[in-house]
């Protein structure tokens, strides 16, 4: 009996990413394959890669540069990197150079093309490196074999229109694609039939969804049809842009009842000079207009953003700007993260480049600062019952569950694994930055 090929995948990046490994993986489970958590045991491994920072790109240099000599003494084994490295010209060219061992080179519009390249490598032994530069109409009905067995990412369109001066993910993603609703819907409604109690919708502008189709839906619309399904208990998405947020959404947002009082919306600068010269599409008094109407309608909502600091030309006043604008909109948490040029982007030849030592002075104060407010954020529910869905047993002790809120909080408290996928209501003891504790009710 031949024993079966073992595959081991690692992501880098976004849930976009994430879910299109859970695509990788059912592709290379429908051909055959098993997997592993090692990748010196396995026959094929796969990267697939982010570049919207400069760290996961150096890692994957790194990860992919140790393999060699596992290579050299595993004949047979095939080297794969996938995602959004390789769909930038430059960089596929450096990785061709850099790194020999590597078999296989596809991006993000071909994952449905895997099994035919990994067919071909093996029946010729040849590199094979085939990028598509744009997606075309979305495949439909690929396999996926998913992380979860309770909840679910959805991605409901694909690509990116904004242009984002410091953003390299409409060059890597394309123009905006979304699915036909009828699509969506049939996948949610497969979902609930196998148990799966909340969805996540994505898209890198999921309120831009429909605008593409001939259809009058649009994203609110989508909502309201995804919120009759059946079985599904709680409906996220991520990411919204703030321009593009109707009053339409935002009472959706308010009455519709399977969908979370949580909203992503990222600002990435509190400086009207900045936010135009990173092409944002609105202002500091916009965006504080919109977070105010919408907890006008939805009082408990729980906000977080995207945060950037060292854009180039940021000067120390707009940096307080920034500041000034965290302390009014009280996050609960925020994603920060230094400015990192992109080659292709316009921001990378902007003059005046923040030097690093001050880039890394601002976001310790930014950090410390939304630390603050996260805490006095969560301070204020104890005291409160929460409905939390289990997702499992928590990584620092074993005797505690973890879940999260609607509010997407992490909440920590006792209780035996059987709970696991369920939906609990838990009082809330204690409050840290980070996350909540409690007890079963």
């Amino acid at each position: 009996m031949t024993r079966k090929p073992l595959a081991f995948i690692r992501t880098f990046g976004c849930q976009m990413n994430q879910r299109d490994t859970e695509t990788i993986r059912g592709l290379l489970l429908e051909a055959g394959y098993g997997f592993t958590e090692h990748a010196e045991d396995a026959d094929l491994v796969l990267f697939n890669t982010c570049c919207v920072r400069e760290n996961p790109e150096r890692k994957v240099y790194g990860q992919v540069g140790q393999l060699k000599e596992v290579k050299a003494g595993k004949p047979g084994m095939v080297i794969g990197i996938c995602g959004c490295m390789p769909q930038q010209k430059e960089e596929l060219t450096q990785m061709l150079e850099r790194l020999p061992h590597v078999d296989l080179f596809f991006g993000t519009h071909n994952i449905h093309r895997l099994p035919g390249l990994l067919h071909k490598i093996y029946a010729t032994g040849e590199r094979i490196v085939e990028i598509w530069d744009e997606g075309g109409e979305p495949t439909e009905g690929l396999p996926a074999l998913r992380e979860s067995r309770f909840k679910a990412w959805v991605t409901i369109m694909y690509g990116c229109n904004n242009f984002c001066s410091y953003c390299i993910v409409p060059y890597v993603r394309g123009r905006e694609r979304s699915r036909s609703p009828q699509d969506i819907l049939r996948e949610v409604e497969e979902l609930a039939d196998r148990g799966i109690k909340e969805i996540t919708l994505l898209g890198q502008n999921v309120n831009s969804y429909g605008q593409d189709l001939k259809s009058e839906l649009d994203f609110a619309d989508l909502l309201e049809e995804l919120n009759q399904v059946r079985g599904i208990r709680r409906i996220r998405f991520t990411t919204s842009h703030p321009k593009d947020i109707s009053d339409k959404l935002i009472l959706q947002l308010a009455q519709l009842d399977k969908v979370c009082e949580h909203l992503h919306l990222p600002v990435q600068a509190g400086s009207n000079d900045v936010l135009r010269r990173m092409n944002r599409g609105y202002s500091r008094e916009r965006y504080l207009q919109l977070v105010e109407r919408v907890r006008q309608h939805v009082p408990d909502i729980s906000l977080t953003s995207d945060i950037m600091v060292g854009f180039p030309g940021e000067t120390e006043a707009d940096f307080a700007d920034t500041l000034s604008l965290v302390e009014e909109v009280e996050y609960d948490s925020a994603f920060t993260f230094i400015y990192s040029p992109r080659k292709g982007t316009p921001a990378a030849k902007m003059p005046d480049q923040v030097p690093e030592e001050a880039k890394k002075e601002r976001i310790y104060r930014l950090i410390d600062l939304q630390n603050r407010i996260s805490l006095k954020r969560n301070q204020e529910l104890v005291g409160h019952e929460l409905e939390v869905l289990v997702e499992g047993t928590s990584k620092n002790d074993t005797q505690l569950l973890t879940g999260k809120t609607r509010t997407a909080k992490t909440v920590l408290f006792p209780g035996t694994e059987d709970l696991v996928g369920q939906l609990v209501n838990v009082g809330i003891r204690e409050a840290q930055t980070w996350s909540l504790t409690g007890e079963i009710v």
